[in-house]
């Protein structure tokens, strides 16, 4: 029984993971290329008012995190809004936090939009353009609603900055290679060894060495089996999910992300198919924003946020949360069922 729980835990781990690291390597190439800093500067130079280019800049955020993953667009995209918001006079903590904010909102989308998505579909038999065609009304939802929420928490006023040079904006390999790997998880059901493929070979051509740490991936993978393996011996997770409804079972997702991690919890929560599994992604992917222990791509976001000098609190990262969540999880539950 223990061979086979362990063997169950590590087909439902291997291909997201893979995934992700594949789409990290685009990422890589992608930031390398400068196509990221390139879309966020010729945005900030455009006659957009303060709160017309927070959103642009979100919706950026949202339209990346949904074709590269979460944690793709948290590490590469930080550093661009925060630019951005440096290079027009702006306060830059709606661009701080609505960075992570938004990624988190926007990973509903796609399966490899978030690692969580991946563990819990395992064995839904759905592609990823119907899975997308079913979220879009939550997707669109979550993001709305971040978006406003960032807009009118904070008051924006403009000291313009326009000096110096406009980085090039470069549509080639990266870009074809994004859109390529988009194109994949859409129309596979498990996109994960050519997506991978596609990243080692565009990080090949450009000679390229991301910084990717195989060994925490590694550690992770390790950590999602030992998880897997322990809730397919153990049934309460699963049991208690099977008797709670789709608006118990979001909050089940969300409080276990804040307490253990999302991607543990989603590990536990989904060794046994879930009742209500859309339900408990929009949990375990919207939750992560109540506090930064609650996703890898919080944790990401902080080592980004200081590496350009920017200032970012947990605390307010949790006081922001603590309004944000529960309005986003009520309002996004309401529009996936109205609209499917």
């Amino acid at each position: 029984m223990l061979a086979h729980a362990i063997l169950a835990s590590a087909e439902q781990a291997w291909p997201p993971f893979v995934l992700v690291a594949g789409l990290l390597l685009i990422g890589a190439v992608a930031a390398d290329d400068g196509l990221f800093e390139a879309l966020g500067v010729r945005l900030a130079r455009t006659r957009l008012g303060p709160h017309s280019l927070l959103l642009a800049l979100l919706a950026l955020v949202a339209v990346v995190t949904a074709v590269l993953n979460l944690d793709t667009s948290v590490v590469f995209l930080t550093p661009v809004l925060v630019h951005a918001a440096r290079t027009r006079g702006l306060d830059e903590r709606p661009f701080l936090y609505g960075s992570v904010f938004m990624a988190n909102s926007a990973s509903l989308l796609l399966p490899g939009s978030n690692l969580t998505n991946l563990l819990v579909l395992r064995s839904d038999p759905e592609n990823g353009l119907t899975y997308a065609t079913r979220m879009l009304p939550a997707w669109i939802t979550a993001c709305t609603v971040t978006a406003l929420f960032l807009a009118l928490t904070f008051r924006l006023q403009e000291d313009r900055d326009d000096h110096g040079d406009l980085p090039p904006l470069r549509l080639g390999l990266a870009a074809a290679a994004t859109i390529a790997a988009a194109v994949l998880v859409v129309k596979l059901p498990n996109a994960a060894l050519p997506v991978l493929a596609l990243g080692l070979a565009v990080t090949a051509a450009r000679r390229l060495r991301p910084r990717l740490d195989p060994r925490a991936l590694a550690l992770l993978f390790a950590l999602t089996i030992a998880l897997g393996t322990v809730a397919r011996l153990w049934h309460e997770p699963a049991d208690l999910l099977n008797g709670s409804g789709a608006l118990a079972a979001a909050g089940i997702g969300a409080t276990a992300s804040l307490l253990i991690n999302n991607l543990p919890a989603a590990v536990v929560l989904s060794a046994h198919a879930p009742a209500h599994p859309t339900a408990l992604l929009l949990g375990l992917d919207l939750g992560p924003n109540l506090a930064v222990t609650g996703s890898l791509s919080a944790v990401l976001w902080l080592q980004a946020a200081r590496a350009t000098n920017s200032h970012a609190s947990i605390v307010t990262y949790s006081r922001l949360g603590i309004v944000l969540v529960p309005a986003t999880l009520a309002i996004t539950l309401a529009a996936l069922f109205v609209g499917n």
